[in-house]
């Protein structure tokens, strides 16, 4: 019974410590995001351009439309993801009979794919979301979570919703192994050998690195998946990938890629900072 409630308990400290890490990675990041989609959805041709028009049209805070969404969604979403790769280090270590001390780049990266699984059910819907109230401007424009969530049940139902659930799969397992293996090996390799203390440049910059070698391996992937998601029309991944290549060729696939890479080494530098101080804390308290 005592080995049940350690397992409990450290399901709990995973979940709790990646939700917490995945609000550091909003409210960090969610500007350069906004800028990244609409670049990506063809609203405007240059980060520089957006940001000022944006600021024109809606203040300040218009670079946090849509940022509702994501701390609903991306806080359950981190801590899905941080929870199942928990999760897949144990079913790793189980089939591979190792320990994970003992894990290869090989092992963490089918960890952090097996992650991507169950953080797909919750990203899909709100990746959906956010992307739709992105792509509005104007302050007069219908942009609350529940206008957007009502229009798109009402023109597809929830098959509409739940749209680009295959192309999230696609961007975040490849990602998602990327980023934990990026992640353990910077972190491994600024750490001072057998040193158990929190060394928080270690975490920031593996943290940070692991979020700009994932967007690196993914980013094709996720235009095509916001490109999708932005559509309220069934459109296929195939016919997206066609439309895209059709516009500009493979350069097309790319708009947007420098917002994401600004955003993602501070988000996820502020992501594994986060999940590594809500661990510890909840070592020491728990």
């Amino acid at each position: 019974m005592e080995e049940v409630d350690s397992v409990l308990v450290d399901n709990v400290k995973s979940f709790a410590a990646g939700g917490f890490g995945g609000i550091c990675a909003v409210l960090t990041g969610h500007p350069f995001d906004l800028v990244k989609v609409r670049l990506q959805t063809g609203l405007y041709k240059s980060s520089i351009e957006c940001v000022k028009q944006t600021i024109v049209k809606d203040g300040a805070l218009g670079l946090y439309r849509g940022v509702l969404p994501p701390l609903l969604g991306v806080t359950p979403m981190f801590a899905v993801s941080f929870w199942g790769y928990d999760v897949g280090k144990k079913l790793v270590a189980y089939s591979s009979g190792k320990s994970i001390d003992q894990f290869t780049i090989r092992d963490i990266s089918t960890a952090g794919f097996i992650s991507a699984i169950p953080t797909t059910l919750v990203a899909a819907p709100f990746e959906r979301i956010k992307v739709m109230m992105q792509i509005q401007e104007g302050k007069s424009s219908n942009n609350t979570m529940g206008a957007v969530v009502k229009e798109m049940y009402r023109t597809g139902g929830i098959r509409s919703i739940f749209k680009g659930s295959v192309a999230t799969l696609a961007r975040d397992g490849p990602g998602s192994a990327l980023y934990f293996a990026t992640y353990e090996y910077v972190k491994e390799k600024l750490s001072k050998p057998g040193s158990n203390e929190l060394s928080l440049v270690a975490i920031m910059t593996a943290g940070g690195s692991a979020g700009v070698a994932m967007w690196l391996g993914v980013f094709p992937i996720d235009t095509i998946k916001s490109t999708q998601q932005s559509s309220n029309t069934p459109i296929s991944i195939s016919q997206v990938t066609k439309n895209i290549y059709a516009k500009g060729g493979i350069k097309a696939f790319f708009p947007g890629v420098g917002p994401a890479l600004a955003r993602s080494f501070p988000a996820n530098a502020a992501t594994f900072l986060g999940v590594e101080l809500a661990k510890n804390f909840f070592d020491n308290v728990v």
